[in-house]
């Protein structure tokens, strides 16, 4: 690469930005009654890194080319999780630094997997911190997905491109304002979700702590039994109401904005959520009913609609530990693991859009088959998609299964039983949390699982993420010859 600076400049704001927040955890364990310097420690730390990285790195006319974007685009985020893991492995919770590496990985990824193993007694600064990372990495990854991967060509995200960024070079200058707009929308959801919760039942500090997980579709809680701990009904339909709201493509949010207040009831990809989770919320709900006599139909529903929308949206909140089901809801649950929500939101998994496209893709090609001379057109919300398209996306799925069996493979070789394993990896590439059987699943932890799988399973979340290619390409030689 030619030149750098543009590079560290980027990841040096983006320390100041995260050493700052470091200073809100502080703030919040002394309102507590705490008074602990782990981060104001970890801030001056992180700050005084980025400070020395933009003040190294100033140019006048900063411009970032494909090669960069990439580059900034997976550091971006290692380092972040780098710098935020300084709190967890000062803290009292006696973490290793691979501990305190995935715990950090986990919450800017959105990915909500835990080895703290009694949040209920943890301090208030680290709960608090949890839920900042998560915050600060569903408003990254939103504008990551709308500003940067498009221009990538990742996976088929190009159709998200927004209007007037079509060159690399005007990354930056658009950045800028979407990320203020995209800003407000965020706050405003984070805002009303925690009033939400407060009048629903939570004190103010459960509030504010999961408001944030909420929206970020990540599901870190400040109790071991996460959301289940509180047994309210109310605090699970905000939880629900809020999820969706995150797991929505943001851009919907501006073009309502903008004036099309038509949007959430035309776009494709919205309508898609809503049916999967109509149609998955619906077959759970008669599975239990036929199978769970304990409850009443409305139990059913309710633990039925919660789990659904956690997992299908990669949150990972739990109110149960449905492990306990049977056999159909841990085959189920991993279907929806995979699937997940809407591109351009806080949500991760292969996205809907993308099943959408291949659905279309599948039925033009057997009208081809019973119409050999017909012409038929791939359009997707009413865009024409051509079949280059189609094969990025066929490679993006092939590739993310491909990923997938072997982070399972190198989790049992690792000694994990199979369960463990497959779900595991699932979790970690889906970014979704919690995953099944005993030790991983809703009411377990990480906390046991070998040092070479936490890391495994931390590299699963960053490609998962970062959607796979971001991280892949930087292994290639070709791509660092100029």
């Amino acid at each position: 690469m030619n030149n750098n600076k543009t590079v560290f400049f980027a990841i040096g704001i983006l320390l100041i930005i995260l050493g700052i927040f470091m200073v809100v955890p502080f703030f919040v364990q002394l309102i507590y009654g705490g008074q602990n310097n782990t981060f104001l420690s970890s801030a001056s730390v992180t700050i005084f890194i980025g400070v020395l990285l933009v003040l190294t790195n100033l140019e006048e006319n900063r411009k970032l080319n494909l090669q960069q974007a990439f580059v900034l685009t997976a550091f971006s985020w290692f380092c972040i999780a780098i710098f935020g893991s300084i709190p967890f492995y000062l803290s009292d919770l006696n973490l290793t630094l691979v501990d305190s590496f995935f715990e950090s990985m986990s919450g800017i990824t959105t990915t909500g997997s835990t080895i703290i193993t009694n949040l209920d007694d943890a301090p208030k600064d680290i709960l608090i911190w949890r839920s900042i990372l998560q915050w600060l990495g569903g408003i990254g990854i939103i504008v990551m997905a709308i500003t940067i991967l498009p221009l990538l060509n990742i996976g088929g995200m190009e159709l998200f491109r927004m209007e007037s960024s079509d060159t690399a070079e005007k990354i930056l200058p658009k950045t800028r304002e979407i990320t203020l707009i995209i800003s407000g929308i965020y706050l405003s959801l984070t805002f009303f979700c925690i009033m939400a919760y407060w009048f629903a039942g939570m004190n103010i500090f459960d509030s504010f702590a999961h408001a944030m997980t909420t929206i970020a579709t990540g599901g870190f809680s400040t109790y071991s039994e996460s959301i289940g701990y509180f047994q309210n009904p109310r605090i699970e339909i905000v939880s629900i109401v809020f999820i969706i709201l995150g797991s929505i493509p943001f851009l919907a949010y501006l073009k309502f904005i903008k004036g099309d207040r038509k949007i959430f009831f035309t776009d494709i990809q919205i309508k898609g959520l809503v049916y999967l989770l109509a149609i998955s919320v619906l077959l759970m709900l008669l599975y239990l009913v036929i199978n769970n006599k304990e409850y009443s139909f409305f139990e059913n529903l309710r633990i039925s609609a919660f789990n659904v929308v956690s997992i299908l949206s990669g949150t990972g909140y739990v109110t149960s530990d449905f492990s306990l089901w049977g056999k159909f809801p841990l085959i189920f649950f991993l279907f929806l693991m995979f699937v997940g929500g809407c591109a351009g939101s806080t949500t991760c998994g292969i996205k809907i859009f993308r099943f959408q496209i291949l659905g279309v893709f599948i039925i033009t090609q057997i009208k081809k088959l019973v119409y050999p001379h017909g012409i038929f057109s791939l359009k997707y919300n009413n865009e024409k998609i051509s079949n280059k398209f189609i094969y990025s996306i066929i490679t993006f799925i092939f590739l993310y299964f491909c990923i997938f069996f072997i982070l399972s493979a190198i989790l049992s070789l690792n000694g994990l039983d199979f369960i463990t394993a497959l779900s595991g990896s699932a979790s970690a590439i889906s970014n979704v949390g919690p995953g099944l059987g005993d030790i991983i699943g809703p009411n377990g932890n990480y906390s046991n699982l070998p040092t070479f799988s936490k890391l495994s399973l931390s590299l699963g979340m960053l490609l998962g993420r970062l959607e796979l290619f971001a991280i892949l390409i930087l292994f290639f030689p070709s791509f660092w010859k100029n």
